[in-house]
């Protein structure tokens, strides 16, 4: 009897890497139906290929920097979803950006998967690519009903003449072992006095409401949680916190994190996004910005000033720092320690606990792939990590003496600067009466705005609705006008990557300032930029003059931070 063999499959011989492996996904809520997004542009797909497949080809790196070095290199590529629901389907888009049209010009990968975890292959010859392709952009997973979770591998295989590294597979991580302890132990930068942090567990402990807070970034935000309200690092925390204060429900959470948004921003919106306008006694509050404050232009001066209008509260509240890192092992807590020491503030850093042990092949608990979701964000573990670390910070406290006393000194000087402790808000709805404005063109309120989930609500809040925008196409192109008396002012515009998004100029006092431009960053974020900066305070006349465009005619002032 003759067997018969089945064919080979010469496919399954190419060599590939990973992008995303067994990476736990969690579908929002859009038009009634799932969609959960993971961004490919500014370096993350390059990232990915790095820590999760383990590519350190310089050649390969380059060529997944752009849509025509995609195409020579990637032959096909494999996706595998599994859900719940094994008979279930979802789609998978690769969404390639354009060149002149960002988000519509570029091709579409598209492929209907079965959700029962295996793999299905998508050949690079079989797509309509575009004259305007540029970079590889965003993924999207797509299912009928939102709020769904799925594990979610991508391959990409390769063309002839080109060669992937091994593909390694990682221990699990056992977060009760003594060797997991050791890494939380090396998170504590200082714990610095902890007699606010424990008067806040005296309070909690008493019955009295607790407020425990957090403002930051998009780590704050949740970013690679999922689901992202109850993975978090800021929840998990909490949940850390208010066991060791009694666990009863007078503990109360507030998260107040942006995506992409430094310090400089977080200052102006912390009355309004962490006190809630006055109804926010906090206790106890979290600062995320180690990664974001790149975009500081001040430096530290407005974290800084950020740490001193918290600890300057009537309600006494104890502050601690926590330093996020990125994939590259970067933050920026060189800059912002001095910060910590100056008001002998709890620090954690995740980058002390993970960076080291990364490259320590024999010893490591926790890989790069384990840690990031992408480039910027960590996993469910990585949260956990950055938890873990924050709750270690109280756990010594408990065991340590309570100092007698603490004073910031709050009219000492600074450890970088101060230039920013009074900063307010200033928009369509709030302080309006410190400012005489006469809004020209700038009439219409935008609604296209960033959008963040706010505490435990896995809906989308969006950020400064009471907002200025100037559409060229109602005929009216007058400029904004504003009359302020201020020491300081800095402007927040609306990014944006959409073909209708115009640059504008500011001019102070007659005089030209700096240009508006929402390309730079090319995605719809808010984005804080300093027009006046000076030790006294004046009159200044302000303009925003929108330049003359038929096509990009839309530009939205989201709102200002005065400094009297």
């Amino acid at each position: 009897m003759e067997i018969v063999k089945a064919p080979t499959d010469p496919e399954k011989d190419r060599p590939f890497f990973y992008i995303n492996r067994d990476k736990e996904i969690f579908t929002s809520e859009e038009d009634g139906k799932g969609v959960c997004y993971l961004y490919q542009s500014d370096g993350r797909l390059v990232s990915s290929a790095n820590f999760t497949g383990y590519v350190t080809d310089e050649k390969i790196l380059k060529l997944l920097e752009t849509v025509e070095g995609f195409k020579k290199l990637v032959h096909s590529i494999g996706v595998t979803i599994e859900m719940e629901n094994k008979d279930d389907t979802a789609k998978f888009v690769f969404q390639m950006y354009g060149k002149k049209d960002l988000y519509g010009g570029g091709a579409n990968i598209i492929s209907e998967q079965k959700t029962n975890g295996a793999e299905q292959r998508i050949y690079m010859k079989d797509i309509a690519w575009t004259e305007d392709d540029d970079v590889p952009g965003q993924i999207r997973i797509h299912t009928d009903k939102p709020e769904q979770k799925a594990y979610l591998s991508v391959r990409l295989y390769l063309n002839d003449g080109f060669e992937a590294p091994t593909q390694l597979e990682a221990l699990p991580v056992n977060t009760d072992s003594a060797e997991y302890k050791k890494l939380i132990d090396k998170s504590l930068v200082s714990l610095g006095n902890t007699k606010r942090l424990m008067d806040v567990v005296a309070k909690a402990k008493s019955g009295k409401d607790v407020n425990i807070c957090y403002i930051g970034g998009s780590i704050t935000q949740g970013a690679g949680a999922t689901p992202i309200n109850t993975e978090c690092y800021a929840y998990k925390s909490y949940l850390g916190f208010k066991k060791l204060m009694g666990n009863g429900d007078n503990i109360h959470y507030v998260k107040a994190g942006i995506g992409g948004t430094p310090s400089e921003l977080g200052m102006i919106r912390f009355d309004r996004d962490v006190l809630r306008d006055g109804t926010v006694d906090v206790d106890l509050l979290i600062v995320e910005f180690a990664v974001n404050d790149e975009a500081d232009e001040t430096k530290g001066d407005c974290f800084e000033s950020l740490v001193r209008k918290a600890l300057a509260l009537p309600s006494n509240p104890a502050v601690m720092l926590m330093f996020s890192v990125f994939a590259d092992d970067s933050n920026f807590q060189e800059r912002l320690i001095p910060v910590g020491l100056r008001y002998e503030l709890p620090m954690a850093s995740v980058k002390n606990a993970v960076v080291d042990q990364f490259y320590d092949r024999d010893s490591r608990i926790i890989t790069k792939h384990q840690y990031f979701y992408d480039m910027f964000h960590p996993t469910n573990l990585g949260h956990t990590i950055m938890a873990d670390s924050l709750i270690n910070i109280m756990e010594l406290a408990l065991a340590k003496e309570v100092p007698a006393s603490y004073d910031p000194k709050l009219d000492e000087p600074a450890a970088i600067g101060k230039s920013f402790d009074d900063v307010f808000l200033l928009d369509k709805k709030d302080n309006t009466d410190y400012a005489k404005i006469d809004a020209g063109g700038f009439t219409f309120t935008d609604d296209f705005l960033q959008s963040v989930e706010v505490d435990m609500d896995l809906n989308l809040t969006p950020m400064l609705p009471y907002n200025w925008m100037y559409d060229g196409a109602s005929g009216n192109k007058d400029s904004f006008k504003m009359d302020i008396e201020c020491k300081s002012l800095i402007i927040i515009m609306k990014d944006s990557g959409e073909v209708d998004a115009a640059t504008a100029k500011v001019y102070v006092d007659g005089k030209f300032v700096r240009d508006l431009d929402p390309y730079i960053n090319r995605w719809c974020h808010c984005n804080p930029l300093i027009i006046i900066q000076d030790t006294k305070t004046a009159t200044h006349h302000v303009e925003v003059v929108v330049d003359d465009d038929p096509i990009r005619n839309k530009f939205t002032i989201l709102g200002f931070g005065v400094v009297k």
